[in-house]
């Protein structure tokens, strides 16, 4: 369903990365990892659309995302280090807000359920200046629930979050990938999955792959790898 072919990026004078490849069919979690400063953000903003590559395509249900445009961000959900939201807005405001501006709005009571999942019942009305920075990724991330996009691509996304705030998103993630999304996303923390495929991408000098046979690289530039793993349901 996504396709990335050759991919390049660079920071001013720096290439970040080359000959970036990876193919993910639906139900699949792409976990890319590496070292600061190797260009994780960098490549999961390409992936949205931010910023345009140096090189390479990336293609979304066979077609090349840049002819897509607007159909191609319509399918796809981002969620990056900020947080997005406006300190003046309450909670409710700015996921309502937020539903709009993704292309899909909702009603009261599904806005009002979401928070209530993430754990913000009681402060659905308080403007974000007054909450925590764990309570504001809350607000962020019940995009999540409300969204219909296939496609998520999160950035750190477990930062600030509490211990059962990580517990609930990482349901939130497998049972998207369990009804046939897509997630890709930067994290240091392990995602299990129950159903679906794992794929694993590192940027940088050094393979991810603890084993020889599982190794792909790109020896050209700088090694990337990828490593798959699938878990039955």
């Amino acid at each position: 369903m996504l396709k990335v072919i050759d991919l390049a990026c660079r920071r001013g004078d720096r290439r970040l990365f080359s000959g970036v490849s990876f193919e993910l069919a639906s139900g699949t979690l792409l976990h890319v990892r590496g070292r600061n400063g190797s260009g994780k953000t960098t490549l999961l903003r390409a992936l949205c659309g931010l910023l345009a590559p140096d090189a390479g395509e990336i293609r979304w249900r066979g077609e090349d995302s840049r002819r897509l445009g607007e159909d191609y961000r319509a399918d796809l959900l981002y969620c990056g280090h900020l947080n997005g939201i406006k300190s003046d807005l309450t909670g409710i405001e700015n996921l309502r807000v937020a539903a709009i501006l993704d292309g899909n709005p909702a009603d009261a009571e599904r806005l009002w359920s979401a928070l209530e999942q993430m754990g913000l019942a009681g402060y659905e009305d308080l403007p974000a200046t007054a909450l925590s920075q764990g309570q504001k990724r809350r607000v962020a991330l019940a995009r999540l629930l409300v969204s219909k996009a296939p496609l998520w691509i999160l950035d750190e996304p477990f930062t600030a979050l509490d211990t059962d705030a990580v517990d609930l998103l990482l349901q939130l993630i497998a049972g998207h990938v369990s009804d046939g999304g897509i997630v890709i996303l930067t994290t240091h923390q392990e995602v299990p999955l129950t159903a679906g495929r794992v794929q694993r991408l590192h940027l940088g000098d050094e393979s991810f792959c603890d084993r020889p046979e599982e190794r792909t690289t790109n020896r050209a530039n700088q090694h990337e790898s990828i490593r798959e793993d699938s878990r039955d349901s």
